[in-house]
């Protein structure tokens, strides 16, 4: 059983194809966000570089996702991490892929107008457990934003706080602790503070019924077109739990695990996962 898994925002600007099914995004990309995604230009609005590679990240996703369609391969289940609902939205026939883009964009640029009243940033924390980097969040109030594995977090808040926390995941014996500057405290409360304008975007749209089963990164529940609007405004504000949607996944079947974006983060995920409970029976 297949099961197409669609990334979130992408950390750098990797190849842009030449190819028809490329050059037909992009343009889908300038008419609905305003973003030249092969020259990397603002055609009106200028957004910032974070907009800039989620838009860039949503094209190539449903780039690949074209490609494996043309090569006749299909997913049976479709999965989504952070700003990857909206690509996998349009896979599974919930929207178009121009609903995708813009959206992405216009969620993109509400979030990044929080950058203008604050400064924000992403500690990503390799090698501690749960219990303790709960502690060390709680400690220099951030937030837990992303559990990609057992010992793989995304931490999200104001940055100096971000900054502590980094520097005490370290102390107590993190492998790894790096600081990401951002727009916004993405997978937090502290999303609230849009949440009026983010609803009012999500709300412009129309969702359908998805014709894959679409597995929410939440609850590890199937959206159902009725569900759709409320988890996009859900999930903006609550955590990823990646490895408890891998887990879901597994036990429903699925064999085939197929990253459709830029890069193989969640596969790195998926194999940390599954050494985790190897060494664990």
């Amino acid at each position: 059983m297949n099961c197409f898994m669609f990334p979130g925002q992408p950390l750098f600007i990797a190849n842009r194809p030449d190819d028809p099914d490329f050059q037909e995004l992009a343009q889908t990309a300038r008419e609905r966000t305003g973003l030249d995604i092969l020259d990397l230009v603002w055609l009106g609005e200028p957004a910032t570089e974070s907009v800039i590679l989620q838009v860039y990240g949503a094209v190539m996703s449903l780039y690949h996702a074209r490609r494996l369609s043309r090569e006749g391969i299909r997913p049976n289940l479709i999965a989504e991490h952070s700003m990857g609902i909206y690509a996998a939205l349009s896979a599974g026939g919930s929207i178009s892929e121009g609903d995708a883009l813009e959206l992405t964009s216009r969620i993109g640029r509400c979030m990044s107008r929080m950058s203008e009243k604050g400064s924000y940033a992403l500690g990503c924390v390799v090698g501690l457990p749960l219990e303790p980097l709960l502690v060390i969040a709680e400690n220099n109030g951030v937030h837990m934003a992303n559990h990609n594995t057992s010992r793989h977090f995304l931490l999200s808040g104001e940055r100096a706080g971000i900054e502590s926390a980094v520097a005490e995941a370290l102390k107590c014996g993190a492998f790894s602790a790096k600081l990401f500057p951002c727009d916004a405290p993405l997978h937090t409360p502290l999303m609230e503070a849009v949440e009026p304008s983010l609803r009012e975007i999500i709300g412009g749209f129309r969702y359908g019924q998805p014709a894959v089963p679409l597995m929410n990164h939440i609850d590890q529940g199937y959206l159902a077109a009725s569900e759709v609007k409320e988890f996009l405004l859900r999930e903006l504000l609550l955590p990823v739990h990646w490895e408890a949607t891998y887990l879901a996944l597994r036990a429903a079947g699925v064999n085939r695990f197929i990253e459709v974006g830029v890069g193989d983060a969640l596969k790195k995920y998926n194999r940390w996962i599954e050494s985790e409970a190897a060494r664990m029976t």
